[in-house]
């Protein structure tokens, strides 16, 4: 059987290659290898641990390594920054048995002479240290090293957020995120659920940004009995802003787009007290499905799923079919790092670009099955301004028909009222705010008939 640190090898190894999700990937590891308890939290301490700092643990090896990084073979270099990051941020292992054991790796996946480098460059790094970023001249460049993100995306950022809260965002995206639950209302108030959850062994506090949330201090949450009887939900406390903004009332027919895995579907469900009519449409089947395990889970029964691409809404709705549309949209998912540390490394700039034009059709398609004087709320869980901010001021160009809501801030918690962006109906949730998901909303109102036929 495979130790921890061969598994790690070969899972960084397949992440690389295959651009698949850290996070899939490393749950199918942990099952396949049978690992538990302290194994399964060290291999997850690594291999996130080595994909968030990555080119700050290639800077390091640069020092200690003649030849250029992307000569040495795949899975030489993934041993070796993984080594390093273990030597450089963990300390309960010692530097000599986290050398060793990359020597051993290196011997059977390897020859002589591979492992023999992979035990000079090691030995140095302990003998003499890593080097300093201090001496990079470039500001943006020393903050991407330093920070362990792309130069291009620290750029971008920069020249958005300025220096000083991109490097807070930097900062918080290498650090773990904690497990935060929604409380069923249905079924638990939040004192409750926190109550039971104790009785369990599972230590939690009120969510200090959103009113149904809580946050899970220790203890195994999906294990609960809490939590199998339908009385919670994983989600994070960013994402339960979504809720409160599009208000659903118990009598609505309100349309949820892009809706998997169900997350905010199931609140929208629960606050309307599981009555009205909610139709929650995703793309992909296998995705519907998990929709459909969530509200099953939670003992909720006005909830329609439709596997279907949202861009062809209104083929299959009338116009003016629903009181309250949510367009939760595909994004970069920037707002997420925390959580999937490989999306920093896995997109380009270009791909910006590529997902406004998406997030452009779907809310055309949206816009269209709104009621005038329907609610339309728009969210992604990134942080970039051009799909954010930016693709909702050229869809209200485009639009007469809608305008800002004029009512968000009186739905929203207090905890966020602070972030509204001025007089605009928008709430862009930086990571380092409350230490959840970057998460951007922004929340319109269908005023007339497209071609501006005033009704109201």
């Amino acid at each position: 059987m495979k130790n921890v640190r061969e598994v790690a090898t070969d899972l960084l190894l397949k992440i690389d290659r295959s651009q698949a999700y850290s996070n899939l990937l490393l749950n199918q590891a942990i099952q396949k290898n049978n690992l538990s308890g302290k194994d399964a939290a060290l291999l997850t301490e690594i291999v996130y641990g080595t994909i968030q700092r990555k080119n700050t643990l290639d800077h390091y090896l640069k020092t200690f390594i003649k030849k250029p990084l992307n000569k040495l073979e795949d899975w030489v270099l993934v041993l070796l920054r993984l080594s390093v990051y273990q030597m450089v941020y963990l300390d309960r292992v010692p530097d000599h048995a986290i050398i060793n054991e990359a020597v051993v790796i290196a011997k059977k996946r390897g020859h002589k002479g591979i492992s023999g480098l992979v035990n000079g460059v090691l030995r140095n790094v302990q003998r003499k240290g890593v080097p300093s970023v201090g001496s990079i001249a470039d500001h943006r460049l020393q903050l991407a090293i330093e920070c362990s993100h792309p130069e291009w995306l620290v750029g971008r950022w920069i020249d958005q957020f300025g220096e000083e809260r991109t490097r807070e965002m930097c900062t918080v995206n290498n650090t773990p995120p904690s497990v935060t639950a929604r409380v069923n209302r249905l079924k638990h108030s939040v004192e409750v659920a926190i109550e039971r959850l104790k009785n369990e062994s599972v230590e939690a506090e009120p969510s200090k940004l959103a009113p149904d949330g809580i946050r899970i201090l220790s203890g195994n949450l999906p294990k609960s009995n809490v939590y199998e009887s339908g009385a919670l939900t994983i989600q994070d406390e960013s994402s339960m802003l979504v809720g409160y903004a599009l208000d659903p009332q118990p009598d609505d027919r309100v349309l949820d787009a892009c809706a998997a895995p169900g997350g905010k579907t199931t609140h929208l469900a629960e606050r309307m007290g599981n009555q009205g009519e909610i139709t929650a449409i995703d793309i992909h089947e296998h995705k519907v499905k998990l929709i459909e395990e969530q509200v099953e889970r939670l003992g909720l029964t006005n909830i329609e799923t439709i596997a279907m691409d949202t861009r062809k809404a209104a083929k299959l709705f009338k116009e003016e079919t629903f009181d309250r549309v949510l367009l939760d949209a595909p994004c970069t998912g920037f707002g997420v790092i925390r959580r999937k540390p490989d999306i920093k490394w896995g997109k380009q700039s270009e791909d910006i670009e590529r997902i406004q034009k998406v997030q452009e059709e779907l809310l055309e398609a949206v816009s269209r099955v709104l009621k005038v004087g329907g609610l339309l709320v728009y969210s992604t869980c990134t942080i970039e301004a051009e799909e954010n901010n930016s693709q909702i001021e050229r869809f209200l160009d485009r639009h007469p028909e809608f305008e800002w809501d004029g009512s968000f801030s009186s739905r929203m918690p207090a905890s966020v009222k602070p972030y509204i962006l001025g007089t605009k109906d928008e709430l862009q949730i930086l990571p380092q705010y409350f230490n959840s998901d970057g998460f951007y909303i922004a929340c319109l109102r269908k005023t007339s008939k497209k071609g501006g036929d005033e009704t109201c």
